[in-house]
């Protein structure tokens, strides 16, 4: 009960984290719209998303029953692309900003496993910090809206392709659930291959 707790408070940081690095980097670019509206805050409860911080991570917990990852999204910063300075590239590197963050996140304590004697409580803890921060580095990668790697795809795509951008953007949530249940456990390999090269030997 202790780690699945400690799982759920993890996650609620590591989104909320995930969502501020948005919002600093669209500042850092010159739009201060999230900053404005006060989410540049750890404050959880300024980010909290009905289905993605409470319903899907309760969902999974329920469904692997406390054994499998669980992951999840805070509510997404206001962004304004009008006024970035990089007009080309801005809305990429705010979307990139995020998943960093997790990644930055599962390598400050992953090596911090690898390099310092730690004691097993603290190495239990910092494993699910690793693999939370891991799955949601990955998971807010892929190319479905509403997460970043489709703002980091459609970025790159012609003008020709809009009315396809459209149709994912308005049907991105139904595919992104299909694609949670259908096919993301299939990434877990990936994921617990990647904290195997971090912190030196398997989860």
């Amino acid at each position: 009960m202790v780690i699945i707790i400690f799982s759920l408070i993890v996650l609620l940081f590591s989104v909320v984290i995930h969502e501020v690095s948005h919002g600093a980097m669209a500042d850092y670019l010159g739009d201060p719209t999230a900053k404005y509206a006060g989410r540049l805050s750890l404050n959880p409860i300024k980010h909290l998303d009905l289905f993605g911080s409470i319903i899907l991570p309760i969902s999974l917990l329920i469904l692997t029953r406390g054994q499998g990852p669980i992951f999840g999204w805070a509510k997404p910063v206001p962004i304004n692309p009008y006024n970035f300075r990089d007009k080309k590239w801005g809305n990429s590197k705010v979307a990139l900003a995020g998943p960093l963050s997790n990644l930055f996140t599962a390598l400050f304590f992953g090596l911090s496993m690898r390099f310092f004697h730690l004691p097993i409580r603290f190495y239990d803890f910092f494993s699910i910090i690793v693999v939370l921060n891991l799955l949601l580095a990955i998971f807010n990668l892929i190319p479905i809206p509403p997460l970043d790697g489709s703002h980091l795809l459609f970025s790159l795509l012609p003008e020709r392709t809009l009315r396809i951008q459209q149709f994912f953007f308005q049907y991105g949530i139904f595919i992104l659930i299909l694609f949670i249940y259908l096919v993301f456990p299939l990434i877990y390999p990936l994921i617990f291959w990647i904290y195997q090269i971090i912190v030196g030997h398997p989860f």
